[in-house]
């Protein structure tokens, strides 16, 4: 199918060179940036990708910007900015806008930055079913993992994923969870049908039941025509219900009847309507707990789950960091066009060190950061949160000690000891990362046993596998 991109700009070389560079096939480019009524024209243009200088959209950007996102054709759109502001590209991809990018950057990175703009919309296309970015369906080869834990659970999911029983996703907030129930969805006999997401958590109680079971004309005030619930629309498909321990119990019940039933009744009707639908429920909260302290129904515990999987938090698979790290590199490289391909070797220890309380999702929004402020093709230690900063910060030598703070009150033995356990800690990190995390020959160095520098990383709260994850180079 031909693709239209529109270019919608206030420069008129760039736009020249943009309309020559282009030299994908199937792409028909129309120039409207400087004629009469451009933003009109651009509304009418029905096109699937649409580049516009920050100057063409109407004010306030918000609005400018959902007109476009609301067109019938779900078009793509590009934001150029005269002015390289990481300030403002935040705030015009908050506004909705699928791209930005700087338009002072070379003619090359741009061109390329918008073809892969358009590769994506052509597959819009190809594929049986997309999002409306044009971002290819989630598949199982989106969690393919080098740890163990992982491997172990992806086998648990790929043998459950083409039945149509109930599922119970658990994990930390950010591991994923909604994607994984994406993938699932696109591995079963399902697949071709919808998958509606509702996050429970997300609406207020009033509107939650409309949005789950939907609601007649003149069921309520305002209420002027009748609308469909979640679970009628994912007929034939996937309704994956997202933070399901946040649900208020009187709505736990209704569920509870449609999960046995298979049977909604909207808001206002007396008729009851069938659905065929599988369920997918996900939550970071232990229901189990939940259904103890009386917050949760025990009944809908046991009927969603039929069968339970519990993501690996990212600090158990430290050994995916690398490897998510550098895919997300090269996912922001186009969306956000900065010519950044590396990650240092400093940068990526520190990475793997982290404890990651966000999950992956963390992960992602920490590299797209350290892209925006980075200044050279390799990400670098002061492109990152400085809390990663002060992590790679070595403890401090006894002679570095403040004494009025660290040995008010203590007995020159407990001084000594005290001293005695960060040097044993620093001497025994240096050695591990000097060996990758190979105990007998770390131990070996140190002249101990295996099992006795076991010992001492036990105490002083040393993992092996933080630093054994990270090899030498860190370059594609």
């Amino acid at each position: 199918m031909l693709t239209r991109m529109i270019l919608v700009l206030n420069n008129k070389e760039l736009q020249r060179h943009l309309e020559e560079g282009i030299s994908l096939t199937n792409v028909q480019v129309e120039c409207l940036g400087h004629e009469k009524n451009s933003w009109q024209k651009v509304v009418q243009s029905c096109g699937d990708v649409i580049v516009i200088s920050e100057s063409f959209v109407p004010l306030p950007a918000e609005s400018g910007i959902a007109m476009l996102n609301n067109l019938p054709e779900n078009p793509v759109t590009v934001v150029l900015q005269d002015v390289d502001s990481s300030e403002q590209q935040a705030r015009l991809m908050a506004a909705g806008a699928d791209v930005v990018l700087y338009s002072g950057i070379s003619l090359r990175s741009l061109i390329e930055a918008i073809e892969a703009t358009l590769e994506s919309r052509q597959q819009f296309f190809q594929l049986e079913r997309l999002d409306h970015k044009g971002q290819a369906r989630p598949k199982i080869s989106d969690f393919i993992s080098n740890s163990e834990v992982m491997q172990i659970f992806m086998s648990e999911v790929q043998q459950v994923a083409p039945s149509d029983s109930l599922l119970l996703i658990q994990g930390e907030t950010g591991v994923g969870k909604e994607h994984l129930a994406k993938v699932i969805h696109s591995e079963s006999p399902r697949s071709s049908g919808p998958f509606v997401a509702v996050n429970t958590a997300a609406l207020p109680e009033q509107l939650l039941e409309s949005e789950l079971f939907g609601y007649t004309r003149g069921a309520f005030t305002g209420a002027t025509r009748s609308r469909r619930g979640a679970f009628e629309q994912a007929h034939g498909g996937t309704i994956f219900l997202d933070e399901i321990g946040e649900m208020p119990l009187h709505l736990q019940s209704k569920l509870l009847r449609v999960l046995q039933d298979y049977e909604i009744r909207p808001i206002g009707s007396e008729k009851a309507t069938w659905v065929d639908v599988r369920v997918i429920a996900a939550t970071n909260r232990d229901l189990e707990e939940e259904v103890t302290e009386g917050t949760f129904r025990k009944d809908l515990f046991y009927r969603l789950s039929v069968v339970t999987l519990k993501i690996p938090s990212l600090r158990d698979r430290r050994e995916d960091i690398p490897s998510l790290a550098r895919r997300f590199i090269n996912n922001f490289r186009h969306k956000i066009g900065r010519d950044v391909s590396y990650i240092s070797e400093p940068v990526m220890k520190a990475l793997c060190r982290y404890d990651w309380p966000g999950n992956v999702r963390e992960l992602m929004n920490v590299i797209e950061r350290s892209m925006l402020l980075c200044k050279t093709e390799e990400i670098s230690l002061q492109d990152l949160p400085s809390i990663f900063q002060a992590g790679e910060s070595l403890a401090k030598m006894p002679g570095e000690i403040d004494p009025s703070s660290s040995w008010q009150g203590k007995t020159l033995p407990e001084v000594k000891e005290e001293i005695f356990d960060q040097v044993e800690a620093l001497y025994i990190r240096m050695i591990l990362e000097k060996t990758r995390g190979r105990i007998n020959q770390a131990a070996g160095i140190a002249g101990v046993n295996a099992r006795s520098l076991f010992s001492k990383m036990k105490k002083h709260g040393i993992r092996k596998e933080d630093f054994k994850v990270c090899g030498p180079s860190f370059r594609r």
